[in-house]
């Protein structure tokens, strides 16, 4: 471990709590990149709790995740938040290849390195997935029964939207066309010997054909941008731009929807049971129904959280609306 230096972390930092860097493994061989939090007033000799934290899908740990792992931190946790393998500081030749098998492993991978900490009862770990880690840490937590109790925040469900679309919009028809670019693009990427980076949900234009491109947001924001490209474009270009971030800087992949259309996340969910989970969603989210979906295939014990007014990006990062005492209060119950 090694202290925090040149620190780009773009939320308000408590210079009150310790963290470090940390470097671990996955079993696949990727090297990943995190943030160690210690609770105030830690002490070397006692066993605390702990919590692993990733996500959004698309984002590093210096932006949401960190400021999720901070807040947990102040209220007695140990937390760690991570990049995905091939994200922001983690190893990985090919970079931002978005895969679901290796980003459940992730969490699995987090929880043997917090667990081998002195200082961590491993006994008591526990799980946080944002946005579209949100499916990847259920999926997780479904056969991994080292973790103890997992919530999510404005959850989505990357397999399901990229396979059916925002609210299951994508045609019949528009899923064969963009099979067929796919294929085309790993035959341009085989000529090519290297991978094109695209969108990882690919919109279609009015003849149903696919708008690619090769950055997630290039320049400046459309005039005629819907609500939810604008609240992302505000987020990951403005008020938490940093320049590791898959979505505020580059792309996925363009053949990133070929692993997630043959990897369908939380098939077992109802399996976490008996072990708790906490949904949580933001009342005018455009993802609200993917957690709803979710919270209705688990088994109790479980709990649904709307957060009233507020958007999916809202819980991202604004301290007013994110309900961290509901997040404390679920880990304080259910890790002892």
């Amino acid at each position: 471990m090694s202290k925090l230096a040149n620190d780009t972390r773009v939320f308000k930092i408590n210079p009150e709590i310790d963290v470090q860097n940390v470097r671990f493994n996955n079993r696949y061989g990727f090297n990943l990149a995190g943030h160690l939090y210690l609770p105030l007033d830690f002490e070397a000799h006692k066993k605390y709790a702990a919590i692993v934290i990733s996500g959004p899908f698309g984002a590093v740990k210096e932006q949401s995740s960190g400021l999720y792992a901070q807040t947990l931190a102040e209220q007695g946790f140990v937390t760690l938040a991570f990049d995905q393998s091939t994200t922001g500081e983690s190893s990985g030749s090919a970079r931002n290849v978005a895969s679901p098998d290796i980003f459940v492993e992730d969490f699995s991978a987090a929880v043997d390195f917090i667990g081998l900490q002195d200082f961590v009862d491993r006994e008591n770990i526990g799980a946080i997935g944002i946005c579209g880690l949100g499916s990847h840490v259920l999926t997780a937590a479904s056969v991994d029964v080292r973790i103890k109790a997992v919530a999510t925040s404005v959850m989505y469900d990357m397999a399901d939207s990229m396979w059916s679309g925002l609210n299951h919009s994508k045609t019949a028809h528009q899923r064969r066309v963009e099979k067929q670019f796919l294929a085309d693009q790993r035959w341009a990427d085989a000529e090519n010997g290297q991978a094109a980076g695209g969108l990882h949900e690919l919109p279609f234009d009015a003849q149903d054909q696919p708008i690619q491109s090769d950055k997630l947001f290039s320049g400046d924001l459309p005039a005629d941008a819907d609500p939810v490209t604008t609240e992302f474009f505000n987020y990951y270009r403005g008020r938490a731009f940093h320049p590791r971030s898959v979505n505020s800087a580059a792309a996925w992949t363009a053949t990133t929807p070929l692993s997630y259309y043959n990897f369908a996340l939380q098939a077992h969910i109802d399996q976490i049971s008996p072990r708790p989970v906490l949904i949580v969603t933001g009342e005018k989210a455009h993802s609200r129904y993917m957690a709803e979906e979710s919270f209705n295939r688990l088994n109790e014990p479980k709990e649904l959280v709307i957060v009233p007014g507020a958007t999916h990006t809202d819980l991202y990062d604004q301290m007013n609306l994110i309900p961290f005492a509901k997040f404390s209060e679920f880990f304080k119950k259910n890790l002892k």
